[in-house]
C-alpha cells in the first residue's frame, strides 16, 4: 500500500533530497545535482519562491519505504500575469509504481484545487530566481545530461501519462558539430557587422572582470524571457546575487558580451561538460569533488550552452552571429568537438533555425505535462 506524507520535519526534508540518489542508484546516466545549488535552492531564505508561491513538499512511502517525491506550488505572479489558474508540480522522482505516482500527483492536484487553481503542469520550476530543471527527459536517454537538466528512467513519462497527463510543451536539445571552417553564409554575415563595427565583442581576459556584468546581464535575461513559456522576469531576492556568483565559474573564454556602445545587448555563456565528475564527486564539491569536476573540464569535447539573449531591438542585425562566431572560434582552439544547445522550445523557431543552419541535430527532448483539475 502506498501511502503519502507531507514534508514537515528536518528529518522528512533529508529523506526527500536524498531520495534521488537512491533511486538511482543502478541508473548509469544519472547525475547528482549540485550539493551547492540543492542548500540554496531548500533554503527559504535563499529561494524565497518556497514561502511565496505556496509550496507544498511529499513523500510517497510503499510499506514504510520511501519511493518517491513531489515538490508543488503555485506561482501566483505568473498567473495574475498570464490570467490563469495553474499550480506547478516539480523534483518529481519515483520508482516504476504506477500508484507511487498517482498517489503524488493525487496529492499535488487536491492542494492546486484547493487553493482554486483549474490545471496543474509540471516538471517545471516555481522560481526564475533559482535555476531549475524543466520537464522530463522523453528522448536520447542513452545520452548523459547536461547541467540544470532532469535525467530520469525512461518509465517516467509513461507513469505521468498513466497519471492522465499530456503533452503542453517539448524542449529540444541539439548537437551541434564545431566547425573547423565556418559556413559561407555565416562567414558573411560575420564580416558585414565586423566591418560595420556597430557592435563588439567585450575583451575578457580574467574571472573577475565577469562579475561587474553580472547586473546587466541578470536584466538582459529578464528582458529577453519574459516572453517565453513559463518563464517570469526574475524576482530579484536570489536573482540579483546569484548570477555573480554563477559567473565565477566560466571561463571567460566561453563568456561572450555584445556590446552596442557602452550598453551590454547579448550574452551567450558556456561550459565544458563535466558531467562525469560531478558524478564521480556525488554532487560535493567538498574536500575533493572540485578536484574530479575540474580535471572532467579540461578533459571535456563537449561545450555546453546554458544561457544566450539579445535584446530585443537589436535582434536580426548579426549580433547572435558575432557572438556564435567568437564562441565556435574559442571552442575549436579549445579542441571541443561539438555543443549541447541546451533546452529550446520546440516553437522557437528562431533558434531552432540557426542551430539547424550549423548543422545541428535533435539528440534529446524533454517535455512539459498538464492536467485539467
Amino acid at each position: 500500500m502506498v501511502t503519502v506524507k507531507p514534508v514537515t520535519t528536518r528529518r522528512d526534508l533529508r529523506t526527500f533530497v536524498r531520495l534521488p540518489a537512491q533511486i538511482h542508484r543502478h541508473h548509469p546516466q544519472w547525475v547528482p545535482p549540485l550539493a551547492l545549488l540543492e542548500r540554496i535552492y531548500f533554503n527559504p531564505r535563499k529561494n524565497p519562491s518556497l514561502h511565496t508561491h505556496d509550496t507544498g513538499m511529499a513523500l510517497a512511502f510503499r510499506d514504510g519505504r520511501a519511493v518517491g517525491r513531489i515538490l508543488t506550488g503555485i506561482h501566483h505572479e505568473y498567473n495574475a500575469l498570464r490570467g490563469e489558474k495553474t499550480a506547478r508540480f516539480t523534483c518529481l522522482e519515483s520508482t516504476n509504481d504506477q500508484d507511487a505516482v498517482n498517489a503524488l500527483l493525487g496529492y499535488a492536484e487536491q492542494r492546486a484545487r484547493e487553493r482554486g487553481m483549474d490545471r496543474i503542469v509540471g516538471p517545471m520550476g516555481l522560481s526564475d530566481s533559482v535555476p531549475e530543471p524543466q520537464g522530463l527527459q522523453v528522448e536520447g536517454f542513452e545520452h548523459i545530461p547536461s547541467l540544470m537538466t532532469n535525467c530520469n528512467y525512461e518509465y517516467l513519462p509513461g507513469l505521468l501519462a498513466g497519471a492522465g497527463y499530456n503533452k503542453e510543451a517539448d524542449y529540444v536539445v541539439y548537437r551541434v558539430p564545431i566547425p573547423e571552417v565556418m559556413p559561407d553564409l555565416y562567414e558573411r554575415i560575420h564580416q558585414r557587422v565586423v566591418r560595420k563595427g556597430t557592435y563588439r565583442i567585450l575583451a575578457l581576459s580574467r574571472r573577475s572582470a565577469l562579475r561587474q556584468y553580472a547586473p546587466a546581464v541578470l536584466r538582459l535575461m529578464s528582458e529577453s524571457f519574459q516572453d517565453l513559456y513559463g518563464y517570469l522576469p526574475r524576482e530579484g531576492h536570489v536573482g540579483a546575487g546569484f548570477p555573480a556568483v554563477a559567473l565565477n565559474i566560466f571561463d571567460p573564454r566561453f563568456v561572450q558580451l555584445a556590446a552596442y556602445n557602452d550598453e551590454i545587448v547579448g550574452f551567450v555563456l558556456a561550459l565544458p561538460n563535466a558531467s562525469a565528475g560531478i558524478r564521480r564527486a556525488g554532487g560535493r564539491i567538498l574536500p575533493l569533488g572540485f578536484l574530479y569536476i575540474l580535471r572532467e573540464a579540461k578533459q571535456a569535447r563537449q561545450l555546453d550552452l546554458l544561457f544566450g539573449a539579445v535584446k530585443k531591438e537589436h535582434r536580426g542585425r548579426g549580433i547572435d552571429v558575432l557572438m556564435g562566431y567568437r564562441m565556435f572560434t574559442e571552442a575549436r582552439a579549445a579542441g571541443f568537438s561539438y555543443m549541447d544547445s541546451h533546452l529550446e522550445l520546440e516553437s522557437n523557431t528562431r533558434i531552432r533555425r540557426e542551430m539547424e543552419a550549423m548543422q545541428g541535430k535533435v539528440y534529446k527532448r524533454y517535455r512539459i505535462f498538464h492536467k485539467t483539475i
